[in-house]
């Protein structure tokens, strides 16, 4: 039986990552361990040094065919990562 002060798991984590101001970094963190998902495994195994920093998403591409084809859909790539981890956390990706 739940008292009425109880909170669930989740909510208690939410809390502390925003109390110590952590929220950011955690967000970061899920969108880089997001990236094989969100873009499959073909583009996954070609990229490397996948990174967020001031809001911006780096990725080195090995392929600048693979390269291009991912600045043509940019924006996309932001939009579903952003919705996977519930923030908006970048605004911006770069390619190396």
């Amino acid at each position: 039986m739940r008292k009425p002060n109880d909170v669930t798991l989740k909510q208690a984590i939410e809390k502390m990552l925003s109390v110590y101001k952590l929220k950011g970094k955690y967000d970061e963190t899920g969108i880089v361990n997001l990236w094989p998902e969100v873009m499959g495994t073909a583009v996954a195994n070609r990229t490397q040094q996948i990174y967020v920093h001031q809001k911006k998403l780096f990725v080195r591409v090995e392929s600048s065919v693979i390269k291009n084809d991912l600045l043509i859909i940019r924006d996309a790539i932001i939009q579903k990562l952003n919705d996977k981890v519930g923030a908006k956390v970048i605004q911006e990706i770069v390619f190396l």
